[in-house]
């Protein structure tokens, strides 16, 4: 499938929503914890296995973004958008079947392993597109359709949790419920494999500079370089800190009030997560808007560094003031999704439109390790501090003091961040080193 070249008069302006709607379609992973108590009840699962098929999808995601990176570059937005559509529908079927044979291992296998293929090669289909149509604001361009993937459970998670109500939260409720999902996602996807276009040529766009100036480098010569693994360093501990909180962020704030004289309920809990949801899904477009303007390492110090002094104060004093817990954790949660937003244009920066789409999914195997790392840093600690017989804010300071150490390593490899080598580069165009040559001999 080659790629759908932009007619003449094409607006760039109808990019973004071709990439919104892939994103807002597998944004919802994010509402997976819709399924677990149905399936926990209708299964028999114990609480570990229901979060098995979210977990795996996540791993595949970033398996599949760095492998199928290339791939993505090379055949262009619409073909990764098809493969993107066709997993993550497809997950959905092969989980709807193992929901009404009550075969849990389908749902793991169609949603975790084949979904999250889906997962991977649609979070990167857009990248490099929407930095080819926007190198003026590649920040904004990520961010708006990025943005998507961290609001897609504000979709998702109220349908879903509708659906169960109406077919039932059965086995064979939840297997229709699973059915609608992916018939509606790949009708709602299809959308964005037909409109997606590329640039009809290296032209500069909407009077931006030509997207090919600046340097240029392979994915293959990009993880050799040290920018691209500080950069690895500082996406994993931004999402290790911001995940810290998101996957535990209702019996959290529970434990925080718990021994206070303003406890918090299991509504205002929920309510707490929708809200931390809203601020992730506002900070992949705010914050990345705001990189555009001064740059993308300043603005990594401010996810990293106020992110390192919300976690002190929550640490110090959230247990004592409510709006100050919530207030600090919708700025790290804002974070959170902000470095996912701003990190394609950063890798543009460096590295230039070449194969951004290829080391952008490369990267993401930082989601994958602090995917795990996040929870299993929060969790663990929580569970020994109980063991010992701790309990309210008491079960969390550990955490919150793993989590500032991790962020000022963050904060120092995005500091080591230099322009990359010019041994990296790929080799100029023959006409671009022939202009270079005319333009030496003319000033001699």
């Amino acid at each position: 499938m080659s790629p759908p070249v932009a007619p003449p008069g094409w607006s760039r302006w109808l990019v973004p929503p071709a990439a919104l709607s892939v994103h807002l379609s597998i944004g919802q992973a994010y509402a997976w914890s819709v399924f677990k108590p149905p399936l926990e009840s209708a299964l028999g699962l114990t609480g570990t296995q229901s979060a098995l098929p979210f977990q795996l999808g996540i791993v595949m995601l970033g398996l599949s973004a760095a492998f199928g990176g290339t791939l993505v570059e090379r055949n262009g937005p619409r073909w990764a958008m098809t493969v993107a559509l066709i997993c993550f529908s497809s997950g959905f079927l092969l989980s709807a079947l193992g929901a009404a044979t009550e075969q849990y291992w389908l749902i793991v296998l169609g949603y975790g392993f084949v979904g999250g293929i889906g997962l991977g090669i649609g979070y990167i289909s857009p990248v490099s597109t929407l930095i080819k149509w926007f190198p003026d604001r590649p920040g904004m361009a990520t961010g708006i359709a990025i943005m998507g993937f961290g609001g897609g459970a504000l979709i998702a998670s109220p349908w879903s949790a509708q659906m169960l109500k109406s077919f039932g939260s059965d086995s064979s409720g939840i297997a229709l419920a699973f059915l609608v999902h992916g018939l509606v996602y790949a009708v709602f996807m299809t959308l964005g494999v037909l409109l997606v276009r590329v640039p009809r040529t290296e032209k500069p766009v909407g009077g931006a500079p030509s997207v090919l100036a600046g340097p240029q480098v392979s994915a293959r010569n990009a993880v050799r370089t040290p920018q691209f693994w500080c950069l690895w360093v500082v996406l994993c501990m931004n999402v290790t800190a911001g995940i810290g909180i998101l996957e535990k962020a209702a019996p959290m704030i529970t434990d925080f009030f718990g021994d206070t004289s303003t406890p918090v309920s299991v509504s205002a809990a929920a309510g707490f997560v929708a809200l931390l949801s809203a601020a992730n899904m506002a900070g992949r477009i705010g914050w990345s808007s705001t990189s555009d303007l001064i740059g993308r390492k300043n603005i990594y110090r401010v996810y990293l560094g106020v992110g390192a002094v919300m976690y002190a104060l929550i640490a110090l004093f959230g247990d004592s003031s409510k709006p100050l817990f919530i207030l600090c954790a919708l700025v790290i949660l804002s974070f959170y999704g902000a470095g996912f937003a701003t990190v394609p244009a950063y890798l543009k920066d460096l590295f230039g439109t070449y194969q951004v789409g290829a080391i952008h999914g490369r990267l993401l195997t930082a989601w994958s390790t602090a995917g795990v790392l996040g929870p299993l840093i929060v969790n663990w600690i929580a569970d020994r501090q109980e063991e010992a017989g701790k309990h309210g804010a008491s079960l969390y300071g550990l955490s919150f003091v793993i989590m500032i150490g991790l962020l000022v390593v963050g904060f120092v490899a995005n500091e080591l961040v230099r322009p990359v080598h010019i041994r990296h580069h790929i080799p100029a165009p023959r006409e671009e080193t022939a202009d270079v040559q005319r333009q030496q001999s003319e000033s001699a």
